[in-house]
């Protein structure tokens, strides 16, 4: 029994990886299609998944340091994708948000993502996407572990 639950795992994290680097490669197709960078489709993949953002988060999230986050937003706001606008509250901060034309990068992208829909019944598309979030927010959770440092270290067979 546990031999066939390794073996099921262990396919699991087969098709995870197969998931992220189909996920990679469309990145970089929808990047060239579009005419923009792979950092400025994560930015528009992140502002649809969290919606508006500072840009101090945008840049944290993205694993961005600040000057790069400033030249990502300028970029993003020269293409006409997103523009930043004075925090409601704050005056001191400004928020990203994505145009109609960042917008329309995004229902391109759908398109593409739902392609990968095809095969599963809709019946099923809530247990999936509840599944697709867990597993997100574990590499999430564990990504950010290792980035403050969480006492291990990873050492070269």
């Amino acid at each position: 029994m546990r031999s066939m639950q390794n073996d099921a795992t262990e396919e699991a994290i087969r098709a995870l990886r197969a998931l992220i680097l189909s996920g990679e490669r469309y990145r970089q197709v929808l990047s060239d299609y579009v005419g923009l960078g792979v950092t400025d489709t994560q930015a528009v993949s992140y502002l649809t998944v969290h919606g508006d953002r500072g840009q101090n988060e945008l840049a944290a999230d993205l694993g961005l340091s600040s000057s790069a986050s400033t030249a990502l937003v300028d970029r993003l706001e020269r293409e006409g994708i997103a523009e930043r606008y004075p925090h409601p509250n704050d005056r001191r901060r400004t928020l990203v948000r994505l145009t109609s034309r960042g917008h329309a990068v995004v229902d391109l992208s759908r398109g593409w993502l739902l392609a990968g829909f095809h095969d599963i019944p809709q019946d099923d598309h809530q247990m999936v996407a509840a599944t697709l979030r867990s597993i997100a927010d574990r590499l999430s959770e564990r990504s950010a572990e290792v980035k403050q440092g969480d006492g291990t270290t990873f050492v070269h067979p």
